[in-house]
C-alpha cells in the first residue's frame, strides 16, 4: 500500500505541472513599432482587444526592422508596423501569411521654434530636407531600421542627398526609439522627422515645433501581419488570427478611431481600404 501510494504521488508529481501548464491562458506576441507603444495607443486598444476574447498579448515594442525580423524568426506571432516596401517584401518572401491595412497618420519634421534652416518656408518635405543639409543645421535620426528611419531615409533620396556623406557631423543618430529620440532632439534643438501621435503623445517638447507638415510624402500608413505558421508551426495562429480578425474589424477599428489624446484623434482607421 505504501508503495502504492508514493507511485500514485509521484504520478501526481509529474502529472501536475502539465495541467497548471494548460490551465494557463494562451497568449499572443505582438512585435510592434515603438510609436504605437509610445503613443499610447497599444495600452489603450489591447485590453479592449483581450475583455473582448480573453485572450492576452504580450507586446513587443521595438522598430519596424526589428519586429519584421522577430517574425522571420518566429519570435512573434503578429506584426504591426509601418514601412510598407518592406512589409511587402517580408509576406513576398513567405514570412508572413498575409497584410492588411489597419490605420494611417502622418509624418511631420520638427525642430526648433528658432528654425535656423528656415524650413518653415519651404515648399515640400524635400526641400525642407536640402535646407537643413545646406544649412548644416543638426538633424537627428533613429537611425534604427525603424518604419520611421527608413521614410526618413526615402526623403533623403527624394531630395537627393546621402546623409551618410554628413554622419558625426550635422547629421546624428540616436539608434534609439521615438520617444528617446525625441527626448534628444529637445535637449539639442535638432531638426528630426517623427510620426504624429508620438508627437501629440510627447510632453517633453521644450522649444521644439511641428515646421513642416501635410506633404504626401509623410504619409504613414500601418499594416497588420499574420507570422506564416508553415514557417514557424508552434506559432499560436488561431490566437493571432483571431486578433487580426477583430483589428481590421468594426471593434478594433472603433477603438483605434476613438483614441485621442486633448480630444485629437492620433491615428485613422482604414482596414476597408484595399491590402496589397
Amino acid at each position: 500500500m505504501v508503495r502504492a501510494f508514493i507511485r500514485w504521488l509521484a504520478l501526481g508529481l509529474l502529472i501536475s505541472p502539465v495541467t497548471a501548464s494548460l490551465a494557463q491562458p494562451q497568449h499572443i506576441i505582438l512585435a510592434s513599432t515603438t510609436s504605437t507603444e509610445n503613443s499610447g495607443l497599444l495600452s489603450d486598444i489591447l485590453p479592449q482587444f483581450t475583455a473582448a476574447t480573453g485572450i492576452p498579448i504580450h507586446v513587443v515594442a521595438v522598430g519596424t526592422g526589428a519586429a519584421l525580423r522577430l517574425g522571420r524568426n518566429g519570435d512573434a506571432d503578429v506584426l504591426l508596423v509601418h514601412a510598407r516596401a518592406a512589409e511587402d517584401r517580408f509576406v513576398a518572401a513567405g514570412y508572413g501569411s498575409y497584410r492588411r491595412d489597419v490605420m494611417f497618420n502622418d509624418f511631420v519634421i520638427a525642430g526648433p521654434g528658432s528654425d535656423p534652416a528656415a524650413i518653415a518656408a519651404a515648399q515640400d518635405a524635400t526641400d525642407a530636407l536640402r535646407r537643413i543639409a545646406g544649412s548644416r543645421a543638426r538633424f537627428l535620426s533613429r537611425g534604427d531600421d525603424s518604419g520611421t528611419h527608413q521614410a526618413e531615409l526615402n526623403l533623403w533620396r527624394q531630395a537627393g542627398i546621402d546623409p551618410a556623406d554628413h554622419a558625426g557631423n550635422w547629421y546624428l543618430e540616436t539608434g534609439a526609439g521615438m520617444g528617446s529620440t525625441l527626448n534628444t532632439a529637445a535637449d539639442m534643438g535638432a531638426y528630426l522627422l517623427v510620426d504624429r501621435g508620438t508627437w501629440l503623445a510627447f510632453a517633453n517638447r521644450a522649444d521644439l515645433k511641428v515646421l513642416v507638415a501635410g506633404d504626401s510624402r509623410l504619409f504613414n500608413p500601418y499594416g497588420v501581419i499574420l507570422v506564416n505558421p508553415k514557417r514557424h508551426p508552434r506559432m499560436r495562429a488561431d490566437l493571432a488570427e483571431t486578433f487580426v480578425d477583430w483589428l481590421t474589424g468594426p471593434a478594433g477599428q472603433r477603438a483605434i478611431a476613438a483614441f485621442r489624446i486633448d480630444g485629437e484623434q492620433l491615428f485613422f482607421p482604414n482596414a476597408d481600404s484595399t491590402d496589397g
